[in-house]
């Protein structure tokens, strides 16, 4: 069975993804194997906690699940990811297992081991699997870069909100989030 780390680089599928060990995190872009270590930060966790607590409040009783990694997300057979949250509302995406298919929402929190695979490869398989919106948070800076799908089916060039501003959602209507409470302290 072809693992990541004994195997050169090569096209990783999720059938390989599921013969891999349990006690590693990997994600599949493209084919190609990205190791999830090492744990994120503490200020990470808790700006990816704080927004995971705003969004479980704005979506109660809209039926979509808020989930988190380490969710598979199965995009294609060979695009398996695990957002750090991210927001489904159509149900028969959600088995026991996984998500399978585009949320409608995914939010990445920076780290310096993950910000251009978040902004680069991420961006363009969430562009082209149709997340609706794709968020960027940045602990460190406290801003969010926010990507909406537009109807070409492509990415708007994005906007950038600071941390006393507040995010309409556009993909759900009456949704709004204050960005100092998603960068304060933990929730």
């Amino acid at each position: 069975m072809p693992t990541p780390a004994s195997e050169p680089q090569g096209s990783f599928s999720y059938s390989d993804y599921l013969t891999w060990p349990d006690d590693e995190r990997w994600e599949i872009i493209d084919g190609r194997a990205y190791n999830m270590t090492p744990a994120p930060s503490v200020r990470h966790q808790q700006t990816l906690g704080n927004i995971y607590v705003l969004l479980r409040h704005a979506f109660h009783g809209r039926g979509c699940f808020i989930g988190m990694a380490p969710t598979d997300v199965v995009l294609s057979e060979h695009d398996v990811v695990q957002p750090d949250l991210f927001v489904v509302c159509d149900r028969k995406k959600i088995t026991e297992r996984n998500i399978q298919g585009a949320p409608d929402m995914v939010v990445e929190v920076l780290s310096a081991s993950t910000a251009k695979k978040d902004r680069w490869e991420k961006k363009l398989l969430y562009e082209r699997s149709g997340v609706s919106e794709y968020l960027l948070l940045d602990p460190e800076g406290q801003f969010l870069e926010r990507y909406v799908l537009e109807k070409d089916g492509r990415f708007d060039r994005g906007e950038i909100l600071g941390p006393h501003e507040t995010m309409v959602l556009k993909f759900m209507e009456g949704i709004s989030i204050p960005l100092q409470e998603v960068f304060g302290p933990v929730a």
